[in-house]
């Protein structure tokens, strides 16, 4: 694969993606996400060979089932199924961990596909709770990673 490089986008960016692996079939308005244009969310996306092939979006969101008072939602991460398996997911992670740090925010929570569960494993993410539905998308289960100071 060629080289890979990580780089901040903006919400329209995030759109082709999302509807082709998140919402296929759907409506591209179901793309929208609550909190996109928030002044503390950001979006990342994975570039190969100028490429935008894979992304991730995070917002500044409290879950009440954490403590902390400070946490950001991963939300939105997809990447095209042809480079599935090569650590843009990964990689995506690895740069907004440090970003949101300095947010002063040390939790990062997501509703995890289940079917994505041992990927977000892997990362150092824990379950928390049952796994529930989300109506017209599938199971998920509540995930979240404290990110060390």
């Amino acid at each position: 694969m060629q080289a890979m490089q990580v780089k901040r986008v903006s919400t329209r960016d995030t759109y082709q993606i999302r509807s082709k692996v998140l919402r296929p079939g759907r409506p591209i308005e179901t793309c929208h996400f609550e909190g996109d244009a928030e002044d503390q969310t950001f979006h990342l996306g994975a570039f190969v060979e100028n490429r935008l092939v894979s992304i991730a979006s995070f917002y500044f969101r409290k879950n009440p089932a954490f403590e902390s008072e400070n946490q950001f939602q991963l939300r939105g991460m997809a990447t095209l199924k042809e480079y599935r398996g090569k650590g843009l997911s990964r990689e995506l992670l690895n740069v907004a961990f440090p970003m949101i740090k300095q947010n002063f925010c040390n939790l990062v929570w997501c509703n995890a596909r289940t079917e994505s569960k041992g990927f977000y494993e892997t990362v150092g993410f824990e379950s928390e709770g049952q796994v529930f539905n989300i109506e017209d998308v599938g199971e998920h289960i509540l995930m979240y990673k404290n990110i060390e100071s």
